[in-house]
């Protein structure tokens, strides 16, 4: 089975819309809503421990299991890699949006990514579709160039 295959049976499975999800060239953007979509129709069961909360750094463990794999992840956030002063929020939203990835075997797939996980320099998060857009084009004009 291709991937373009193995992603079309998951979000017909997960009833995932156009709204969930945002095409870019190269990229399968998949927003918060088609995170906990997945999440639900799935029946991935989630736990979170928070690691650390500052008021200028959160850091996030998530513990994951669909059917018999378990996984766990990290995640965090901070001035430098978040566009909100809401850090242990967003920790847990990028903590969610990796482990699903992670346990649906997205996270396989160089090409597909969650809303929040992503930048064109690697180290700034940004979570407006329209950024992620711009960075994602930048990002590939500069390995293009290299």
């Amino acid at each position: 089975m291709t991937q373009s295959e193995e992603l079309n049976l998951l979000f017909k499975e997960c009833r995932l819309l156009k709204e969930d999800i945002h095409k870019h060239k190269h990229y399968t953007i998949i927003k918060r809503s088609g995170i906990e979509k997945i999440q639900y129709f799935k029946k991935i069961q989630v736990r979170f421990e928070i690691i650390r909360s500052e008021p200028d750094f959160a850091s996030v463990r998530a513990f994951g299991r669909l059917g018999e794999v378990k996984l766990e992840t990290f995640a965090s956030a901070s001035p430098k890699t978040s566009t909100n002063a809401y850090y242990l929020e967003m920790a847990e939203k990028r903590a969610l949006s990796r482990i699903i990835l992670k346990l649906t075997k997205l996270s396989l797939y160089g090409n597909v990514i969650g809303e929040d996980e992503f930048s064109g320099d690697g180290k700034t998060f940004v979570n407006n579709k329209s950024k992620i857009a711009k960075t994602l084009e930048d990002k590939i004009s500069n390995q293009d160039e290299s």
